[in-house]
């Protein structure tokens, strides 16, 4: 096979895995190599649909032994099958980032053979890059489930990042459209990268000359709406992981039909709001001091998708507003919609030197058409606003000042995209492996 059909084929497959952020990582370049991925050192390009394409985002291969209902590589899927060699992929992500097309790569694969096996061939190819081709930019790699433990230590010193993608959030979900697929096999691996991560960080802290391992963390992948798992239950899951393993990110992926089968739900787009919506209260767990259970419950187990998760939470949570802006407290500033982390810091910085008003606020970054109806300065409230609104009114004017638009048909986009339609595949291939 062509390598730009394997390319083609490969790039195609990947496009449905969307954990591949390239922060964290300080890894820089030595004399006589090729590539950066120190702090800013990655140039992040976005998706209509908000992914990052800055990655040279690729399968290994998509030969699959397993049949995961929900997948596109499934074994029972009659589609164009490929695999790379170590030797095609290290020239391919060498020659991509000699073009300026990439800063770094995203390696990914189904499960050819075994996991062990799978595991070996990406283990050879990150080798290569760093070894033989001499490759010191980004590198993500996705564990296999099921692999062994020397393999996926092994990989874990020549790459930045790597994940193990959950997918599923229950165990039910699993044995119903990923049946080869068990918790166990996901979950040990995470807790290895999060052991030797530990373990990495005091040899380094002890021994400046010591090996890194995977500097940048881990991550997963949860798969949204597929199952019929709701958002508290998602969430809840999420928290644990941060919590359990140490993780970077939690990535949502809306679930895209790919194929048709009684198990997966009827739809004809991708529930994009709701992922949005996921990602917007994973922030408010990281960053704002919220936990899973202020924010839903068992008789709100799901988001109102209309609104953002901190305005809804504050609309549920009226008695604890209006705040006073120059006397509440940083944690509670946190928890006013429309003041993020940065603007509350400045809030609080600001407010030494004088008594703040709405046009300070203004100038100071926060979002008044959201905090307006939960805040006073002075004692006063903005304007018109009479905070005696009922919940169900204040949301309308929320509503009016936020306009929602969805794109209904998102479309990721395609490194061949670039090419103008009139090149020939000679000069196609020519412009990808560099060879003149």
């Amino acid at each position: 096979m062509e390598l730009i059909d394997k390319i083609r084929i490969l790039a195609d497959s990947a496009k449905y895995d969307v954990s591949c952020a390239s922060s964290g990582s300080d890894r820089k370049n030595k004399k006589g190599g090729i590539g950066n991925a120190a702090p800013y050192g990655i140039c992040h390009s976005w998706t209509p649909d908000g992914r990052c394409i800055s990655l040279l985002k690729i399968l290994y291969t998509n030969y699959c032994i397993y049949d995961c209902k929900y997948c596109i590589n499934r074994a029972s899927n009659d589609i164009p099958r490929a695999s790379f060699t170590p030797e095609e992929l290290a020239n391919l992500t060498i020659n991509f980032y000699r073009r300026n097309y990439i800063e770094g790569l995203f390696l990914s694969s189904a499960v050819m053979v075994s996991p062990d096996h799978t595991m070996e061939l990406l283990v050879k190819s990150v080798k290569k890059l760093r070894e033989e081709v001499n490759f010191n930019g980004y590198i993500h790699l996705k564990a296999i489930p099921g692999a062994s433990s020397i393999l996926i230590e092994e990989a874990g010193r020549y790459v930045d990042r790597m994940s193990v993608n959950i997918e599923l959030p229950s165990n039910e979900s699993l044995k119903l459209l990923a049946p080869q697929k068990t918790k166990e096999s996901i979950t040990k691996p995470m807790g290895l990268i999060k052991s030797r991560i530990i373990q990495n960080q005091e040899e380094r802290h002890r021994f400046r000359s010591a090996p890194s391992f995977v500097p940048g963390g881990q991550s997963t992948q949860l798969i949204i709406g597929a199952s019929d798992e709701n958002d508290l239950k998602i969430l809840k899951l999420s928290e644990s992981l941060y919590k359990g393993y140490n993780l970077k990110r939690v990535y949502y992926s809306a679930y895209i039909p790919v194929s048709y089968h009684p198990s997966l739900p009827s739809i004809s787009n991708p529930p994009l709001l709701r992922e949005h919506r996921l990602y917007q209260a994973d922030w408010l767990l990281r960053f704002y001091g919220f936990n899973t259970n202020e924010l839903l419950n068992e008789n709100n187990p799901n988001f109102d998708e209309l609104l953002d998760p901190k305005s809804d939470w504050a609309l549920r949570n009226l008695d604890r507003f209006p705040v006073e802006v120059n006397k509440a407290d940083y944690y509670m500033l946190l928890r006013v919609p429309g003041i993020g982390v940065k603007s509350a810091q400045r809030i609080v910085q600001a407010r030494k030197v004088s008594v703040l008003d709405f046009d300070d606020l203004r100038k100071l970054g926060i979002v008044l058409k959201r905090a307006k109806y939960f805040i006073t300065c002075k004692g006063k409230y903005f304007k018109d606003i009479n905070f005696m609104s009922s919940p169900a009114t204040v949301k309308n004017q929320l509503l009016q000042e936020d306009k929602i638009k969805v794109r209904e048909n998102p479309e990721q986009l395609s490194f061949f995209q670039l090419y103008p339609q009139i090149m020939t595949p000679a000069e196609k291939i020519s412009r990808i492996t560099g060879e003149l």
